[in-house]
């Protein structure tokens, strides 16, 4: 069962919902989206009673705004304790401290940020909202005089914000001070299946500008990504669901089932997979889980929602003929972003052909409304390794030559 909400619904989804005939939630989206020509729209009551019919609560979402509905509505299952047990930062920490002991965090209060012993914290260290939305308040502090500057800067982001965002998606009453986890950092896209068994969809490596930029611009995923990592990945959502199941939560015997999530994790220097953070009953934001669609075939969305798993052996292992060759071949999406230094009433244009020229081969390109969000386009490519050069290019790249000023 779906239910849909801004900022963006991709194409594919779109296609997967009408192909399928899936139960859609009646809001301001999916009527918006043109849904009600296809399929017929479920209202609020008739919703939750056909959810009540159903053996399993499936549902997806492409948005955690539609946490607010969930939990306003469907109180009589168990999903909304799910859910609070990775959109609480807090209380995921408390949730797998047994299996990363020396992994050390501490809730604080807002009000009480400026009564902190700076001096004891182990630095450097990442402060964050306990209920967060996208990387709003997060910030890295390496020194005590740094401490200052972001305490500054985060209690005027905490203002300019203030009152943006449903409790259940964003708050800023209490935060999270944890390690800072060195390494390369990876993102998710994965279930636990009807029977609680993991099934990962797709990995990918989150690429940077620089160790200080951290701005989202580059995903990639390849064969030698997912070699390397799946095998870890899988123990780490197996040791994820025990601790569930451990926990006096009334899961203890199904633990998480029919349940997706999007995990965004760091490699560590002892090669560990640390969790960043999990998000609950959807996959990657915007339409970056579809990258899973032009790298390996996998809808993401289908996959989930028909209990479906990859045969990554096969997938890993095909063309052995052309192994080399394929083994050469990773998939991105690239964010375009809008500068921040330009004003988005001053651009006449942003030519968009002119940026997918500067790849050997763009796979699709997915036009945004700069106007109503600060994006221009997603762009998925498929590039060589040895044709890496064009990938490092437009991480370093501010966009600017592409976009006409108005005169």
């Amino acid at each position: 069962m779906i239910i849909l909400d801004e900022p963006y619904v991709s194409q594919l989804l779109k296609d997967t919902i009408i192909e399928m005939k899936l139960p859609v939630l009646k809001n301001k989206t999916s009527e918006r989206l043109g849904f009600d020509k296809y399929i017929t729209l479920l209202k609020d009551e008739e919703f939750i009673e056909l959810l009540k019919k159903e053996e399993t609560c499936k549902i997806y979402s492409n948005s955690e705004i539609s946490l607010v509905w969930i939990e306003d509505n469907l109180g009589f299952t168990d999903i909304s304790e799910k859910i609070g047990l990775f959109k609480d930062k807090l209380r995921f920490r408390k949730l797998i401290e047994s299996i990363y002991p020396d992994f050390s965090y501490k809730g604080v209060e807002f009000g009480k940020l400026e009564e902190l012993d700076i001096e004891s914290i182990k630095k450097p260290f990442i402060i964050k909202p306990s209920v967060g939305f996208f990387s709003a308040g997060v910030y890295k502090v390496s020194t005590c005089e740094e401490w200052k500057k972001v305490l500054k800067a985060l209690t005027q982001e905490m203002k300019s914000i203030k009152g943006l965002f449903p409790v259940q998606v964003f708050s800023s009453e209490r935060f999270v001070i944890e390690d800072y986890i060195e390494g390369p950092e990876l993102a998710v896209d994965a279930y636990y299946s009807s029977k609680g068994k993991p099934v990962v969809l797709n990995i990918l490596e989150h690429l940077f500008p620089s160790e200080d930029d951290v701005e989202d611009k580059v995903y990639m995923t390849s064969k030698k990504i997912i070699k390397n990592h799946l095998e870890a990945v899988l123990e780490f959502l197996s040791n994820i669901n025990e601790a569930v199941k451990l926990r006096d939560l009334g899961l203890q015997e199904s633990g998480l089932r029919d349940f997706p999530l999007h995990i965004e994790l760091r490699v560590d220097k002892q090669n560990r997979l640390i969790p960043v953070e999990v998000n609950p009953i959807r996959f990657a934001g915007w339409c970056t889980a579809d990258i899973a669609y032009h790298a390996y075939g996998i809808n993401v969305h289908s996959f989930f929602l028909e209990g479906l798993e990859p045969d990554w052996s096969g997938i890993l292992d095909k063309d052995e003929a052309h192994e080399e060759e394929t083994d050469d071949l990773t998939y991105c999406l690239l964010i375009a972003k809008k500068p921040d230094d330009i004003e988005t009433e001053n651009i006449e244009a942003f030519g968009y052909e002119d940026f997918i020229s500067r790849f050997e081969k763009p796979l699709e390109l997915r036009k945004l409304d700069y106007r109503q969000y600060p994006v221009f386009a997603f762009l998925f490519t498929e590039t060589r390794n040895s044709n890496w050069e064009e990938i490092d290019r437009y991480l370093k790249a501010d966009l600017k030559e592409y976009i006409q000023i108005k005169k």
